[in-house]
């Protein structure tokens, strides 16, 4: 079994799930306060209901793709791959959209959850409603991001799978450190180093996004009577010319290149559109992001949020 590939789903559903264990902590311990104990049973029943609902639609696009794969219709084989395209383009643009605004909104998070909080609790007949959908909308959003990126990777395995149950073990135990047993942990340098690493991992997916693209147009060729002719020499059908080709000095399936493959998206043939995907990404996303990084003022408060 190749564990490198749970890599990416770990780190993922670390940050995610750390994300949603600070909301869960901050109603119950907004609950505790108000003195409203039995509303506790309404958070838990929340983030279980989020937790099902996010492996369902998880289960279910799964389920779409590998119907595409079994399928006999003529078109299927395009199709999947333009499904697992429009998976990519979602998960990529969820997740950079979720880090650019968690790093700017942190220093807001625990003063409008502590709001909605009490907005519910002064509706008597909606206070249990109020809380369990606070909790589910909040678990649900970081769920369904990680089933995103899981499904668009599930042609690895059930590996990232395991990574993803291992990540969300670990977040459940930072939760229970900042807000059971009152540790101090420093929220806003570990969202920064999970933002990097974060990046890193959407990024791979930009140019595995290109290559189901590019697999499309093959497949496509291959089915129609045009006469477009795809993957010839070391051109692709749609990406253009190949930048490089490190098959034979840095196979992307073995030690180290699959780790770098993992962790920083490498692909040991290069091609000229993916090239300039990636850096778009970095450029357009991970400049925003740095640039909110350059506010310390607003991540400080999150350090106080146990």
């Amino acid at each position: 079994m190749n564990w490198s590939t749970a890599l990416p789903t770990f780190f993922i559903t670390l940050r995610e799930g750390v994300e949603a264990a600070l909301v869960v902590g901050i109603v119950f311990a907004c609950l505790q306060q108000a003195e409203q104990k039995k509303l506790h049973r309404w958070v838990y029943l929340g983030v279980l209901s989020a937790t099902l609902a996010s492996f369902v639609v998880g289960l279910l696009l799964n389920l779409g793709i590998q119907g595409l794969q079994t399928s006999d219709l003529l078109y299927a084989p395009v199709f999947k791959q333009l499904f697992e395209v429009g998976l990519g383009v979602i998960a990529i643009a969820m997740l950079s959209w979720m880090l650019i605004w968690m790093t700017r909104q942190a220093r807001f998070l625990k003063a409008e959850i502590t709001d909605s909080v009490k907005s519910a609790l002064g509706e008597d007949n909606r206070a249990a409603w109020g809380i369990f959908s606070l909790i589910f909308i909040a678990v649900f959003r970081e769920g369904l991001e990680t089933a995103l990126f899981i499904v668009a990777k599930f042609q690895e395995g059930w590996t990232p799978v395991l990574g993803a149950i291992g990540g969300l073990g670990v977040a459940v135990v930072i939760g229970m450190l900042l807000f059971k047993w009152s540790i101090r942990i420093n929220l806003s340098q570990f969202f920064q180093v999970m933002g990097v690493f974060l990046l890193l991992i959407v990024s791979g997916l930009v140019i595995s996004m290109f290559r189901h693209l590019d697999a499309a147009a093959i497949a496509f060729s291959h089915i129609s009577s045009s006469t477009i002719i795809c993957g010839v020499e070391k051109t692709s059908c749609i990406l253009g010319p190949q930048i490089w080709d490190l098959s034979t000095s840095l196979p992307d399936r073995q030690f180290p290149g699959i780790l770098l493959k993992t962790i920083f998206g490498y692909t040991q043939k290069l091609y000229l559109v993916q090239a300039v995907g990636y850096l778009m990404f970095w450029a357009i996303v991970g400049s925003l992001y740095f640039r909110s990084l350059s506010q310390p003022a607003q991540l400080k408060p999150a350090n106080k949020l146990n």
